[in-house]
């Protein structure tokens, strides 16, 4: 006598529950197959991706490969053109160019990941809640995100990084607290699409708790714009961070970034303009770098076009 909702190992059930997953695992394979195939057959989005990593590999490993000191002042050595000893010469302190740009970058990519990472996770929350709840909770949501895009961004960025300090952290945080407002609202729009379909009243009828339902159903097929989202975001935030910097409100000296390296070149631009140049070149890459990646990925994730291939 079998007991019912138990089955043993071996028994048709389980068999069948195999034979159903095997299929879908199959699906999910190919489907990831397919965004990947879309988005190498973009050049653009490909050659994006590959300084991306080279900017990447440049901040891990560079410092150890070359490991010169970013702040070893050698007032003997200023404005040292580019040499065998200093492949970038040498600013107007007589500290090492190319050792302070890969520090740098490991400045700008890890506030750039960091604050767009805090912007996408808060903006999510914030959408999934308003875009499923609804009602009240959606009108007060929207209602306080709409009023945050109606001030300047760049502006309320200033505001909160005086009240906080310019350190490395704060700079993260105001950063990532006030540029979640368009992850919200584009979160809010692919759950409100989503929530009446089929699978999410079958998760229902089952007894799924409201979390589960947003943060196991909801959230995952809102994925692709929020990956969209977020490699947009981190040129924003690099190119915004690099403002601050310039500014002088960002990450102090002597820490380098490529922000305040540039703001430091300008007193110099006629001794030495190729100390404008390298941190310069390097924020416009990037940024273009990401927005490539980005508009690459938004095609390959497309729905409508996913599985054509």
């Amino acid at each position: 006598m079998s007991v019912p909702g138990v089955a043993g190992p071996m028994s048709a059930s389980s068999c069948n529950h195999l034979t159903e997953e095997e299929p879908e695992g199959r699906q999910a394979r190919s489907t990831w197959a397919s965004i990947w195939l879309r988005l190498r057959r973009n050049r653009v989005a490909m050659v994006g991706l590959a300084f991306i990593l080279f900017i990447i590999g440049l901040a891990v490993l560079g410092p150890s490969l070359y490991p010169r000191s970013p702040t070893e002042i050698d007032l003997i050595n200023r404005y040292a053109l580019p040499s065998l000893q200093t492949p970038l010469g040498t600013d107007e302190s007589g500290r090492d160019v190319l050792a302070r740009v890969m520090h740098g970058s490991r400045i700008s990519l890890s506030v750039g990941l960091l604050a767009a990472g805090l912007s996408v996770a808060l903006g999510s929350l914030v959408g999934c809640l308003a875009g499923y709840f609804g009602g009240a909770v959606d009108h007060l949501l929207m209602r306080f995100t709409d009023g945050l895009l109606s001030i300047p961004i760049f502006f309320l960025l200033l505001v909160v990084v005086t009240l906080l300090g310019s350190t490395v952290s704060n700079v993260i945080l105001a950063l990532g607290l006030t540029r979640w407002m368009g992850v919200a609202r584009l979160v809010r729009g692919e759950v409100l699409r989503y929530r009446a379909m089929g699978f999410i009243m079958a998760a229902r009828s089952v007894g799924a708790r409201d979390r589960r339902i947003m943060f196991a159903h909801l959230l995952p097929q809102a994925s692709p714009s929020i990956i969209v989202a977020a490699t947009l975001g981190m040129a924003r935030v690099i190119l915004v961070e690099s403002s601050l910097s310039y500014l002088g409100l960002g990450v102090q000296p002597p820490t380098a970034t490529w922000g305040n390296m540039l703001s430091n070149s300008q007193n110099y631009i006629w001794n030495a303009p190729q100390l404008a140049l390298y941190p310069g070149l390097l924020i416009l890459l990037t940024v273009l770098a990401f927005n490539a990646l980005g508009d690459g990925l938004r095609d390959a994730l497309d729905p409508f076009m996913i599985g054509r291939n």
